[in-house]
């Protein structure tokens, strides 16, 4: 990809903090190996909560299973949050409930800033909706989204409790054109809307719309907040509704190194964010971890 995008044209000033958030220490730097590393060995020493990480450059950047993430500088906004959740409404079971507010707080951003809304795929990408077609093999039909940013949500835990939680995303925003490897499969803000993309105001819009609902997730126990936030995600969802295939990581009814497939209709989210699978027989299938196909419409 050509390196011919100069962010400097379009940011506007960093900021040092967000009002009326916990967002009071946002750190930037213009490169840096990995914003999940760094702000995870900063948790361990004590880094409060509300630490935040924002880089032009990763230079060893990774995804959800150990995935290399790369883009080249200026061209994605990656950033990473540190949080310290209270034990009673969010323990380890739920922390996948953040990872949808984040999402949640991106596609409100991409809207605000740049006119074009994202869905969420479940776990844990932001999608622009594409259309139907023949899988790679040429066989079935796929839903051919295009990814627009990646999530990838780590903790420390500590006697069965969350003493942290780094959150990490990597959205394209200022990407020339799509590189060939990537056509049909991936894309940036940037190319969505037609204009280039203030990434400093895009993260400070993420930064309050995290606030919000992390607030929510913050409350007691009886799940109320949580709530709003999973309806939310519901309607936002590019996934529910559709007929989906799941490489199975991890569920609550199969062997965690089971991998097999899983075929169904995605037909909702449970109480801590796992996804519902309605397969050919009418059984349901409780998902927690897994990598989704987007097939055709139900």
């Amino acid at each position: 990809m050509p390196a011919e995008h100069d962010p400097a044209q379009f940011d506007s000033p960093h900021f040092r903090s967000v009002a009326s958030t916990r967002f009071v220490e946002v750190e930037w730097h213009d490169e840096i190996g990995s914003t999940n590393t760094e702000l995870l060995d900063r948790a361990r020493r004590g880094a409060p909560e509300g630490m935040v990480l924002i880089a032009d450059l990763q230079t060893a950047g990774r995804g959800r299973r150990g995935r290399r993430w790369t883009a080249p500088p200026g061209t994605s906004l990656m950033m990473s949050v540190l949080l310290r959740p209270p034990p009673d409404p969010l323990p380890p079971a739920r922390a996948a409930l953040v990872t949808l507010a984040v999402g949640l707080a991106a596609a409100d951003a991409c809207e605000q800033v740049s006119g074009v809304r994202p869905r969420l795929k479940w776990p844990n990408d932001l999608v622009i909706a594409g259309p139907t077609g023949p899988d790679a093999a040429g066989h079935g039909a796929v839903r051919h989204d295009r990814k627009l940013a990646g999530i990838l949500a780590e903790s420390i835990s500590t006697q069965g409790l969350l003493s942290a939680l780094v959150v990490g995303m990597g959205l394209n925003t200022g990407w020339p054109e799509v590189p060939a490897e990537l056509e049909g499969v991936a894309t940036s803000l940037n190319l969505e809307s037609g204009a280039p993309v203030d990434r400093t105001l895009l993260a400070r819009r993420v930064l309050e719309g995290l606030e919000a609902r992390y607030e929510l997730l913050c409350r007691a126990a009886d799940g109320a907040g949580a709530s709003v936030v999973l309806d939310e995600a519901r309607r936002n969802s590019a996934t529910l509704g559709h007929r989906v295939r799941v490489s199975l990581d991890a569920t609550t009814d199969a062997p965690a190194n089971d991998a097999r497939s899983l075929e169904g209709v995605a037909s909702d989210l449970d109480t801590e964010g796992r996804l519902l699978i309605t397969d050919d027989a009418g059984a349901v299938h409780t998902v927690a971890v897994g990598d989704v196909v987007h097939l055709r419409p139900a």
